[in-house]
């Protein structure tokens, strides 16, 4: 979201998987994905803004959007948000 230039390694990689969006530890899960850094205001932007939507082309929710905001996140791999792709 900030557009920083990192490492992969040194940022948090979100999943599009069949069971929804989940925090990929590893960089080696299938599915689409999008990268945020550790930045608090990085995960808030991504929660309020339609721009991770649009990169892992699903459509997010108001419970989405909450589970996005910064500190909700706890342990990987979780899903984050439920599966409903913009094809649906």
């Amino acid at each position: 979201m900030c557009r920083d230039k990192d490492p992969k390694r040194q940022l948090t990689r979100l999943v599009r998987t069949e069971q929804g969006v989940v925090i990929d530890p590893t960089g080696k899960l299938h599915g689409r994905g999008a990268y945020l850094c550790d930045k608090p205001e990085c995960w808030q932007r991504a929660a309020m803004t339609d721009a991770l939507s649009r990169a892992l082309r699903v459509k997010l929710t108001d419970a989405d959007r909450e589970r996005l905001k910064p500190g909700v996140i706890t342990h990987p791999p979780q899903v984050i948000i439920s599966r409903q792709t913009e094809h649906d």
